[in-house]
């Protein structure tokens, strides 16, 4: 069946199956591995993308279900070449470890601080509380959305020194809140392996 939607602000059509996921469809259709694929049973929230402004989670989502809408993954919050302050929020506070989970909870951040421009903590705790992180506890995210409310878009501080971070691990922080690749399978499906 034929699909037809902006996908981070670009018209996409496609042929898809009918049964085809939207997870799916972003991350082996059209490359956009930045929305990552996890649990499948709507449990973790890893896949999350925004659909029309709303968060929900891609694996939920038939493809043919997205038809007509505007999707904006990960890979769409940059903006000419400037970090979203949501993208920036993680990097300045830490709010990506493994990375696994990064993406979903960025775009539901950006969701949030869309409708919101300064949610205090419950409300950031009740946005996310959708969303599954092994490694940050959440401090470390919700203090991210924080800064990114702080720091609204065109008003992003420069990044603050790395602190114990050497530059290389600055880059993949980078590379993280960008949606690139980040784990062996990705590099794999990708042919970004370095």
């Amino acid at each position: 069946m034929q699909v037809n939607m902006t996908v981070n602000g670009e018209a996409v059509s496609a042929e898809v199956e009918p049964r085809m996921l939207l997870v799916h469809f972003l991350r082996d259709q059209l490359g956009l591995t930045g929305t990552h694929w996890g649990c499948d049973t709507s449990n973790c929230g890893t896949c999350v993308v925004t659909v029309d402004g709303d968060p929900v989670k891609s694996c939920t989502m038939l493809a043919a279900m997205a038809s007509g809408h505007d999707v904006r993954t990960v890979e769409g919050l940059e903006h000419d070449g400037e970090l979203d302050p949501v993208q920036q929020g993680f990097m300045q506070c830490h709010g990506l470890q493994c990375g696994f989970c990064t993406p979903g909870m960025m775009m539901t951040a950006r969701a949030l601080l869309d409708r919101e421009e300064s949610p205090d903590e419950a409300t950031i705790r009740e946005a996310i509380s959708g969303q599954i992180c092994r490694c940050t506890g959440y401090t470390t995210i919700v203090r991210s959305i924080q800064w990114a409310a702080d720091h609204r878009a065109g008003e992003a501080a420069e990044p603050e020194p790395a602190g114990d971070f050497d530059a290389e691990v600055q880059e993949d922080k980078t590379r993280g809140a960008e949606g690139a690749p980040m784990t062996v399978e990705e590099h794999a499906t990708t042919g970004s392996a370095s």
